[in-house]
């Protein structure tokens, strides 16, 4: 199967019919350089509140399946659109009678389930805002700082947790005593706690109707923390306008979504703008079927997905890059699920980083040796602040990197920055600010009111703009050399990791005011130990003091100098770390993503390790 799959032409093999948008742009370029582009086509209308769409389908689509979960005994739990507008109804009044408001939002610990979605639901029918937080914060976190943070920053009325178990520590440690907390199974023993089945069981009043008909597009509808990689997380404001908005610029470019009601298996996790504003939005404002998936990219966890996945055939399958590459073995071992996975998929979509060219090829690959079809590749860039989708790409592009251009409704300013164009964003689908700080929300836009997402981005052909942008790095990481020449830091570590696939999970390049450039490898152990033949048990400094596997890295590394233009790309020394980047001290977020200049201070110790003189055992160089 594995050579039958490599000797596949996928990128002669026939594309999967799929509708989707124009991707042609307009630019305006000034006098300084600056460039604006927007589509010349208009935003279709987009209604004042998402939860009209849940009315919308329950009237249409009643029996259709909204949500399904996984039961204890492995079956799906299933609600429809009739029964879940139903009980949203009947939670949204016992909300009311709480008196909660913007100063006393809700606010919602635990992960992606049947319950959050009704709660987070009720709460937006009724313009009260909620808070999906990083169950890292309560689960993984050792002094619940971050979780504090934004406790106090939120001043919840109300506190939700599916399971009070775990989370007991975390609500403890975290919430004033006084503020109610809702668990659906496992109360409290420390405080008093509210069963979620009292909330299903209120019936609602015309005063529902009534707290609905006041929601606009500018009622906040929710908070979402950013990441806090530069720090305590930030409240970004969520209104109904950004959401609703937003669904209609997506729908502009994946038209088929408006054709068929779509359905995905997901589970990324809800307090990102990802899985929530983007996918679980697209679901309910297309009349869509939401399966919730347990599962996630981790050793361990990702049987769940493939579960799931040979069982609900999605027509579309978002995913982070390390979710797919997690799926590669899976799917390349068992046929019956390639058959599922691949029957009625219109697009594979990837956001949130780059993903690497092997796993592209070989799902397309395996697209065109399954079905004798290749399913389309898409992608595009956003943040929390935009809520998210900003730039789209949905055209038929041979290699991953494309993120499009701007849909309907988005206005992109290209600004010069450091001989990179910085880019900056204004539309409805752009946050008024940040929660409680108005010092940051200032800093963020321009004087023209551009949000300042802090990206550069480039063309993929200057001359031909329609055919999309390419991310050019995250302008605070960018540095220089002692000789005073830039390196564009986020390029140069994607080239590095995607070159040493699979053997790295990420990297950060180090270098500012230094002769050359180093890296600190955060390696993938798993992938690691296999190269090395080492035991399923042996520890993480041991695999990575394997003889083979630093030679692997040496002559990765050497090939890599080889085809370097210069200083500033070439990579000269390494450090393999057995650490793996720490959530409480910053170094990652609770998505994965690396906070470079946490990296370097935390382990300023490597840093000099790398420079040194006399180099240590544990650094590997070119030349060796």
């Amino acid at each position: 199967m594995a050579d039958a799959m490599r000797n596949a032409s996928a990128a002669n093999a026939p594309l999967r019919p799929v509708r989707l948008g124009p991707s042609d742009v307009l630019v305006e370029r000034e006098p300084g350089g600056t460039l604006y582009l927007r589509s010349p086509h208009p935003l279709e209308a987009y209604p004042d509140k998402l939860t009209l769409r849940l009315e919308h389908w329950a009237k249409a689509a009643p029996d259709r399946v909204f949500l399904a979960q996984r039961a204890a005994d492995g079956s799906w739990r299933k609600l429809t659109y009739a029964a879940t507008l139903a009980q949203v109804r009947g939670i949204a009044q016992a909300l009311l009678e709480r008196n909660l408001s913007q100063d006393k939002p809700i606010v919602v610990l635990s992960g992606n389930d049947t319950e959050h979605a009704l709660l987070g639901l009720a709460a937006m029918m009724i313009g009260v805002p909620y808070a999906p937080i990083s169950v890292p914060y309560s689960l993984m976190s050792s002094d619940f700082g971050k979780l504090k943070s934004i406790v106090e920053t939120l001043t919840p009325g109300l506190v939700y947790a599916t399971d009070g178990r775990p989370f007991a520590r975390a609500i403890d440690a975290a919430v004033p005593t006084g503020i109610e907390i809702i668990t659906a199974s496992n109360p409290l023993g420390s405080r008093p706690t509210t069963s979620f089945a009292d909330l299903l069981m209120t019936e609602p009043t015309a005063a529902v109707d009534a707290a609905h008909a006041k929601v606009g597009p500018d009622t906040i509808a929710k908070f979402l923390f950013t990441s806090g990689s530069t720090g305590y997380p930030k409240g970004v404001i969520n209104t109904q306008r950004m959401l609703c908005s937003n669904q209609a610029m997506a729908r502009a470019g994946l038209r088929f979504v408006g054709d068929e009601p779509p359905v995905i298996v997901d589970w990324l996790p809800w307090n990102h703008t990802f899985g929530s504003n983007h996918n679980f939005n697209m679901v309910l404002d297309n009349g869509g079927s939401l399966y919730i998936d347990e599962g996630k990219p981790l050793p361990g966890a990702i049987a769940a997905t493939v579960r799931n996945l040979k069982e609900i055939a999605p027509t579309i399958y978002f995913n982070v890059p390390k979710g797919f590459e997690a799926l590669l073995p899976y799917l390349r071992a068992d046929a019956d699920l390639r058959k599922n996975f691949f029957s009625r998929l219109k697009v594979l979509f990837y956001a949130g980083a780059s993903l690497q060219q092997f796993a592209w090829d070989e799902l397309q690959e395996m697209s065109v040796a399954t079905c004798g079809e290749r399913v389309i590749f898409l992608s595009s860039t956003g943040s929390t602040e935009t809520s998210p989708l900003a730039v789209a790409c949905n055209r038929d592009f041979p290699r991953p990197g494309n993120i499009g251009v701007p849909p309907p409704g988005v206005e992109m300013k290209l600004v010069p920055a450091e001989g990179k164009l910085e880019c900056r964003f204004r539309g409805p689908n752009i946050t008024p600010g940040y929660w409680r700080r108005p010092d940051l929300t200032k800093d963020a836009f321009d004087e023209a009111g551009f949000y300042k997402i802090g990206d550069a981005l480039k063309f993929v052909d200057p001359d031909e703009p329609g055919l999309g942008l390419l991310f050019d790095g995250r302008l605070a990481e960018d540095f220089k050399l002692a000789s005073g020449t830039w390196v564009s830091a986020g390029a140069l570590r994607a080239q590095f990791v995607d070159h040493c696939a699979p053997l790295v999970r990420d990297a950060v390049i180090a270098g500012a005011d230094r002769d050359d450039l180093t890296v600190l490898v955060f390696p993938d152990i798993e992938a690691c130990r296999k190269l090395g033949g080492l035991a399923a048990d042996a520890a993480p400094a041991a695999v990575l003091a394997d003889a083979k596997l630093r030679h692997e890295f040496c002559r990765r590394l050497n090939a890599l100098a080889g085809h370097s233009t210069g200083s500033s790309t070439r990579l000269c020394r390494m450090i393999l770390m057995s650490e793996p980047p720490s959530l409480d001290a910053g170094e990652a977020t609770d998505k994965g993503s690396i906070n470079q200049r946490a990296v370097l201070t935390r382990r300023q110790a490597l840093v000099e390790e790398l420079y040194a003189p006399q180099q240590s055992a544990s650094v590997i160089s070119i030349g060796e």
